[in-house]
């Protein structure tokens, strides 16, 4: 059972969609209540949100209460007042 299961993750990394530049794109949450935006490198994220709480994926809290779900620290929150808190 864990080698099927093994083998079905594998291929899935393997069907990931492929961004321009030909590196595999990260799938994007289901709730992206504020919508998303394709970043610098191809892959489609979510747009910063309010929320009380952390959001599954959330990768900073920005000054302005926020919380971005950037895939580098170059940028993260720059229109958000910077970053209050790196997750």
């Amino acid at each position: 059972m864990r080698a099927i299961l093994l083998a079905a993750g594998l291929l899935g990394l393997l069907a990931a969609p492929l961004g321009a530049n030909g590196q595999s794109r990260h799938r994007v949450p289901a709730t992206c209540s504020a919508g998303t935006y394709t970043n610098s490198r191809g892959n489609e994220v979510c747009r910063p949100m309010r929320a009380n709480r952390a959001p599954s994926g959330a990768t900073a809290k920005c000054r302005d209460g926020t919380y971005s779900f950037s895939q580098s620290r170059r940028g993260t929150c720059s229109h958000h007042g910077g970053v209050r808190t790196w997750l």
